[in-house]
């Protein structure tokens, strides 16, 4: 009977987080075509306050919460955000975290009704996944360019969801940018998909870790090399979370 009764609450808070959270998305989806012809800071703004929201909505509905630890200075200079994928909680923090961020993404979630609308506001980097060759082209030039405008860039290097506790292959587009750039890498990695289930509407109680490792300057170092060498200490991270929780 009990846990029953927990299955229910769970389920009952998840579906009033959603319940709450969709007329959100469509209001602040709504109000970026608004300022679509403003200055890019604005958009920026909206989506600060709209990730601010859900992660409100997350703590007072579903009792989710978050502890960063780590490096939590602040940064002079944009940076590369380089992060694990678990589910879309580290998108929603991120981009709140570390504002103003332009990601990388795919072009598909630009179409999609008051989501995608609140995204392009953000000058992301959207990609063709389909084409893979003009995807990495498009993700360095596009990436240096947002720098130089003062955006830090979120990339899941990646490229999909993976469960929680794995990791997939990391790829070395973050690193390419950090180094044409002369910009910074900042390894995060977290647990956010204990939580917010990826493929699930199941939303479970407790504190989300995000470790921030020292930002990294790039120099002459071989970028494959690099990002193994931050896949490992994700994984590192990953397992003390483990450990802790």
């Amino acid at each position: 009977e009990q846990f029953l009764t927990e299955i229910f609450m769970l389920f009952f808070r998840s579906i009033s987080f959603y319940f709450l959270y969709a007329p959100l998305t469509i209001f602040f989806g709504s109000l970026s075509i608004l300022l679509i012809m403003l200055p890019k800071k604005f958009g920026h703004a909206l989506i600060v306050y709209w990730n601010a929201s859900a992660l409100f909505l997350l703590r007072w509905c579903c009792n989710i919460r978050y502890e960063v630890t780590g490096f939590t200075q602040a940064l002079d200079s944009p940076c590369i955000i380089v992060s694990n994928h678990q589910s879309p909680w580290e998108t929603l923090f991120l981009q709140w975290y570390f504002k103003p961020v332009s990601a990388v993404l795919k072009k598909q979630l630009l179409s999609i009704p008051f989501f995608g609308w609140g995204l392009k506001v953000t000058q992301p980097i959207a990609i063709d996944r389909e084409n893979p060759i003009q995807a990495i082209k498009k993700i360095k030039s596009d990436g240096v360019a947002r720098l130089k405008a003062g955006n830090n860039i979120l990339i899941f290097p990646e490229g999909t969801r993976m469960p929680p506790g794995e990791l997939g292959s990391y790829k070395r587009s973050s690193a390419d940018i950090a180094k044409i750039a002369r910009a910074p890498l900042v390894p995060i990695a977290h647990n956010g998909g204990e939580h917010w289930l990826n493929k699930g509407l199941l939303k479970r109680p407790g504190v989300v870790q995000i470790v921030v490792g020292h930002p990294i300057i790039v120099g002459d170092r071989n970028t494959k090399i690099l990002m193994e060498e931050i896949k490992v200490w994700t994984q590192q991270q990953l397992v003390a979370i483990k450990q802790e929780s």
